[in-house]
């Protein structure tokens, strides 16, 4: 256990700010022991945080090998419209982007890119991942590209 003796309010606020970006939690967890995680059985409704969600971030490359020229952003709507839409009706976010990566082949490949998120409750990831696995295929198949990113954060959400 660690014991720390403070002597001025000063010195009691560098304190809890060092504490609270060593141990990624408020320092009232770290004094008493308290873990800083989420009950997974109901939404926080004292702070507002909401309720255990998962956050998919789907990256989409736009840039295709073999002198095809990229995907345009028409393109890439329809895709959206028509595949991705359907299985996420209650609603996502889509950014543009300029992304980077090195392909199989060890090239740096720069492009303009598309971050997909798309939120939703923590217990419906085994329902949601076939669709977000199916999008991924889908969209390499589609434009004979090697892969779509794809990154799952547990978030809590409040809508």
């Amino acid at each position: 256990m660690l014991h720390i003796r403070v002597s001025t309010p000063a010195a009691a606020a560098l304190v809890a700010v060092v504490l609270l970006f060593a141990t990624g939690g408020p320092v009232t967890d770290v004094a008493y022991g308290t873990s800083a995680a989420p009950s997974a059985a109901a939404p926080d409704t004292a702070t507002g945080h909401g309720s255990p969600y998962l956050a998919t971030h789907l990256y989409f490359g736009t840039g295709r090998h073999g002198g095809q020229p990229p995907i345009t952003d028409e393109e890439f709507m329809k895709f959206v419209a028509d595949v991705i839409t359907p299985r996420f009706p209650a609603g996502l976010t889509l950014q543009q982007g300029r992304g980077q990566w090195r392909d199989k082949s060890g090239s740096i490949n720069r492009e303009i890119s598309y971050e997909l998120t798309v939120l939703y409750p923590a217990q419906e990831a085994r329902t949601h991942d076939p669709d977000i696995e199916y999008i991924r295929h889908l969209y390499c198949t589609m434009y004979g590209l090697e892969s779509v990113g794809r990154a799952d954060v547990r978030a809590q959400a409040n809508f």
